[in-house]
């Protein structure tokens, strides 16, 4: 009688994209060190600067990569679980940061605070955009779930633009702050508030690249679909 010989496996991911983010966030790190520790501007900025490239190399590289490559290991809601975790992390460490700062110089901290304050009506703003964004990037999911691929690029188009919108916003309220005088290197205070906004400005931004490589991409999307 004839056995049937069966083999259970895994393909092997060797995609460098991951390897290359970590290494951009890395560089982000060192990069504020060289800046604010040891005051060594220039290097500082090259870091910064390179980790700027790397994650936008590494967002494209990584988001088409599915189109030609196709590794689907199905692991996307732990992916999503771990994803958000090392979210914490890293927001943490900088709040915490923050926070400790704050608590070192308590005396100061006042002082430092922009003689004009901050525009609170515009943090409003930015906020309810962040949340149409989440509802637009939804709402593109579920038309890319109901085969609907007109409504997958409106939506997707929208979210874009509300990022976009985001960032304009964002680097406005930094413009009017600098010229006030808040700069990074102004004392703890600014250093705190430009490297929290900056690196979650610096996420708004990879998401935007990302969605539009979906964007360019579109036409593979259809009946295309992984459920988490």
């Amino acid at each position: 009688m004839k056995k049937d010989t069966f083999y259970v496996g895994f393909e092997e991911n060797l995609s460098i994209w991951p390897f290359i983010s970590a290494l951009s966030l890395f560089l982000v790190f060192i990069g504020f060190i060289f800046y604010f520790v040891y005051e060594i501007h220039i290097v500082g900025i090259i870091l910064i600067g390179v980790f700027l490239a790397l994650i936008v190399f590494s967002a494209a590289g990584w988001s088409k990569e599915i189109f030609y490559i196709g590794h689907d290991e199905k692991l996307g809601f732990r992916g999503i679980i771990l994803f958000v975790f090392a979210e914490i992390i890293i927001f943490g460490i900088l709040i915490v940061s923050f926070i400790s700062s704050r608590v070192q110089f308590f005396d100061r901290w006042i002082e430092w605070i922009p003689e004009k304050g901050f525009n609170y009506a515009l943090l409003g703003i930015l906020t309810i955009i962040l949340w149409l964004s989440s509802f637009t990037i939804w709402k593109s999911e579920k038309s890319l779930e109901d085969g609907k691929l007109g409504g997958y690029r409106l939506w997707l188009f929208l979210t874009v633009i509300l990022g976009i919108l985001f960032l304009i916003l964002h680097f406005s309220e930094w413009y009017v702050l600098w010229n006030e005088g808040f700069t990074v290197s102004a004392n703890m205070f600014g250093s705190g508030f430009y490297s929290l906004t900056g690196i979650h400005s610096s996420h708004v931004l990879v998401g935007i690249i990302i969605q539009i490589i979906l964007l360019i991409n579109s036409g593979k999307a259809k009946n295309y679909i992984t459920p988490i």
